[in-house]
């Protein structure tokens, strides 16, 4: 009998169904062993997409497990269509949550790629103290790109003591993606950052200068990415791109999730200028007229101390912090970088150029 003749054969014996009739019971489901319920309890042991402490035995899936299996699929997305793919990692919150996703990702094997930070100088001590030992943890390879290096090769110029260096980490990334021959690059932006940021795709792909052109996006209907690439090109990709800041400290609150001591709230001395408070250090010091108060305050983002504010607050754990940012209503680039105010189109003309 031919395979047509017994597809209209079985077709024809199914009986019609009521669709108003009430539902057969549920079959029984037989506990899981207490080494598997160990495991499911277990936040950081947790394959992506399951919810920790048992929550997953409902059926459930919350949207902190969503965002978390489309990001490790993102990055395996990445692994898998590019040649050398780089981490890039600063030591901020997002970048902590973007390596603890990496280590989900490709976990018990190595990291496919080795993890970049692009250091302006200007760094906080905290930070950087953080940035060496996270990647350290996981036995994986820091490179370090160095914007006074850029300086000193003449690459770029000197901004001068004290002032910014943000916009000059641009020379720096695209050289040290030429060096190293990167052909993706994973970032921890996310869309609600800024307006730029908002409408760029997921997989964000460079012309041969390290340039952005927002008109020649690639469609990314159904999480379908094409990574193709020509000569002395290259991509970004964001698998944090959905989340807010809000989900950010939500997971790093289920995942507990390590950070800088300068995220919660500390007393230290700062001064008003421009409408945020400055850390006083090295390369922030009072200029005339301006008083140095000590402050309790802490940091929603990490940057060039020159031009990273800080935010009064009281907060000394993630759950204080998550209900802390439940309540604002401006992002953490808005409220506290400097960088973000010199044009209404600042972020997007230093996409434009190469930036991050």
């Amino acid at each position: 009998m031919s395979t047509t003749g017994s597809y209209a054969t079985s077709r024809s014996r199914v009986e019609p169904v009521d669709v108003f009739a009430p539902a057969a019971p549920a079959a029984q489901v037989a506990p899981a062993a207490p080494a598997a319920q160990a495991a499911q309890a277990a936040g950081r042991g947790r394959p992506p997409g399951t919810a920790p402490d048992g929550a997953g035995s409902t059926g459930r899936i919350d949207h902190l497990e969503l965002l978390e299996s489309h990001a490790v699929f993102i990055m395996r997305e990445v692994a898998a269509e590019s040649e050398r793919p780089v981490l890039l990692f600063s030591g901020g919150k997002d970048s902590a949550v973007l390596l603890h996703l990496a280590v989900k990702a490709f976990r018990p094997g190595g990291l496919p790629f080795p993890v970049l930070h692009v250091d302006t100088g200007h760094n906080f001590g905290e930070v950087l103290e953080y940035r060496d030992r996270a990647v350290e943890q996981i036995g994986e390879r820091l490179l370090v790109a160095g914007v006074q290096d850029s300086i000193d090769q003449g690459r770029v110029a000197d901004p001068g003591p004290g002032a910014m260096r943000n916009r000059l980490q641009t020379t720096t990334l695209l050289d040290a993606i030429a060096l190293h021959g990167f052909d993706a690059c994973l970032g921890g932006a996310r869309r609600d950052e800024d307006k730029a940021r908002a409408k760029e795709r997921v997989f964000s792909f460079r012309d041969s200068f390290g340039q952005w052109d927002p008109k020649r996006q690639r469609p990314e209907l159904w999480h379908l990415y094409q990574a193709g690439l020509r000569p002395g090109e290259h991509f970004r990709a964001f698998p944090l791109s959905d989340w807010t800041e809000l989900d950010v400290w939500q997971y790093i609150a289920r995942e507990r999730i390590e950070l800088p001591s300068i995220y919660y709230a500390h007393r230290r001395p700062v001064v008003q200028r421009d409408g945020m408070l400055l850390a006083v250090s090295e390369w922030v010091t009072p200029a005339s007229g301006e008083q140095v108060e000590e402050a309790t305050v802490r940091f929603r983002t990490v940057g060039d101390a020159t031009c990273t504010g800080a935010v009064r607050s009281s907060a000394l754990t993630v759950a204080e912090i998550v209900d802390e940012v439940a309540g604002s209503r401006v992002s953490e680039r808005g409220a506290t970088r400097a960088d973000d105010r010199f044009s209404e189109t600042s972020m997007e003309d230093r996409k434009r150029e190469g930036y991050f």
